[in-house]
């Protein structure tokens, strides 16, 4: 079961002390909105873009993924080969 071992991942980071969990509130899903509608030129999802807004806040600047919309953004993506 695919989904239950996801389930389970997703509690185990729940449980971690090395992972904080940011929940978004308003401000920053229209901020994220905004964003996606200055860059129509780029395909991004809501949720890259929200992932946008928070690396921004927290002023990070490496994501741990493969995804090449990061690297859109500006951001460096540290699983890129």
């Amino acid at each position: 079961m695919p989904r239950l071992d996801t389930l389970e991942f997703v509690l185990a980071l729940h449980q971690s002390s090395e992972v904080v969990m940011i929940h978004i509130g308003e401000q920053q899903h229209r901020s994220a909105i905004t964003l996606l509608q200055s860059r129509l030129d780029k395909d991004w999802s809501l949720c890259d873009a929200v992932s946008f807004e928070i690396m921004r806040i927290q002023n990070i600047s490496d994501a741990l993924t493969t995804d090449h919309h990061f690297e859109q953004a500006g951001y460096r993506s540290l699983l890129r080969v």
